[in-house]
């Protein structure tokens, strides 16, 4: 222990004043320099522990995409295997689609309906302008031939008769003018509004058909790679988010950079503060040449609530006494250098080591000096894990 071994220097000094003096060692003029190095290897312990906390907790956390179809039957085609890698918008299977095709052509055909009915819409309306042009000719002459007769009678030229059979052709012409009159508005009607909104039926039926039938290829929405995969041709498609076909390890993203979290005690909350440097020794990156094994990095956030405290609603109260176990400080780190981020693997296990460095005066340099102690058990224990080949073992946060 370095510790023990830096503060021994009373008991050296004691040991070579005996032997000048040519006194043999006892418990009784060893005392004191045996207490004064107790002391103050306590004293340098606590020092060091507290003001450089350490973790094995430390974890390099990743997401899945867990994929599964959003509808029923067969799977046809699989497009993919276990460890390949996609692009978002890749084909990963395809599932049976004989009624969805069956459904999107029946929308399709009720839309070609739909258009059919304009068209003819359309040349009813010219049908129908042409017919009340005609009529409105024919009410005229008829307005001119009674005038005419009239003029005729109230000379005793012409009769009453004919002036009554006018008029009574005017009547029949008018109602003749305002039905088509009607046929006109009636035409106009369906083409500003009931075939639109026929229309739009008939689109959104094609969309919705279309939509199902698209959900019978599934496709990747992220870039990364295939594992797990569970299914085969034939197979039934899963819709159970607990049971999915397959999983996808997305890749990381370019723009947000990589972060371990670990758990600390929460008596290190005193200690540990943003921007706080660390070290971080992961097992999978613990190679012969010990390049990379030990990585600079600092304190990104920390957690502002202990993740045991959290209360989820139920049907019991909250009983204190069940919860005895005490729950770790989460801290979040990024590595100093975004080289070093594509030599970490996910889901690797790592120790972080932080070093205080934010204390002033004679004292804090001090306190910041003693971390070499850390630093260099650090890669001791890397070095013993390497020889080991049971890698970075340890348990706890201190």
């Amino acid at each position: 222990m370095f510790e023990l071994l830096f503060t021994s220097f009373p008991v050296i000094i004691r040991y070579f004043q005996l032997k000048r003096r040519g006194e043999a060692m006892s418990v009784w003029n060893m005392r004191t320099a045996v207490f004064l190095w107790a002391g103050m290897a306590f004293f340098l312990f606590t020092l060091i522990f507290y003001f450089h906390p350490k973790s094995y907790s430390g974890l390099l956390p990743f997401r899945t995409v867990s994929v599964v179809a959003q509808t029923n039957g067969p799977v046809t085609e699989l497009a993919v295997q276990n460890g390949q890698r996609v692009a978002p918008g890749d084909l990963l299977f395809r599932i049976e689609d004989d009624s969805q095709t069956a459904a999107l052509k029946q929308a399709e055909a009720q839309y070609a309906r739909i258009a059919a009915a304009e068209a003819k819409s359309a040349d009813m309306l010219k049908v129908a302008e042409a017919n009340l042009r005609e009529a409105v000719a024919s009410l005229d002459l008829l307005k001119v031939d009674l005038e005419n007769a009239q003029t005729l009678a109230g000379r005793n030229v012409g009769t009453q008769d004919a002036v009554r059979k006018l008029e009574a052709s005017v009547s029949v012409a008018e109602a003749g003018l305002a039905a088509a009159q009607a046929q006109v508005d009636q035409a106009q009607t369906d083409i500003e509004q009931t075939l639109p909104a026929e229309r739009k039926t008939a689109e959104a039926a094609v969309q919705s058909a279309q939509v199902a039938l698209d959900r019978t290829e599934v496709r990747s929405f992220t870039g990364g790679v295939v594992t797990q995969l569970a299914m085969s041709v034939g197979s039934p498609a899963s819709q159970l988010i607990l049971s999915p076909a397959m999983v996808i390890i997305p890749d990381r993203p370019a723009d947000i950079p990589l972060r371990i979290t670990a758990g600390f005690s929460q008596v290190a909350r005193a200690t540990i503060y943003e921007g706080m440097p660390a070290e971080i020794a992961c097992d999978s990156n613990i190679g012969m040449s010990f390049h990379n094994a030990i990585l600079p990095a600092k304190v990104a956030f920390v957690q502002p609530a202990i993740a045991i405290g959290q209360i989820v609603p139920g049907g019991r109260l909250l009983e204190p006494n069940q919860g005895l176990a005490r729950g770790s400080m989460v801290v979040f780190f990024e590595l100093n250098h975004p080289e070093h981020q594509q030599i970490m693997l996910d889901g690797s296990g790592c120790i972080i080591q932080t070093y205080t460095d934010n204390l002033e005066g004679i004292s804090g340099h001090i306190i910041a000096a003693t971390g070499v102690v850390k630093a260099v058990g650090l890669r001791l224990k890397v070095w013993g894990a390497l020889i080991s080949g049971i890698g970075l073992a340890g348990g706890g946060s201190h």
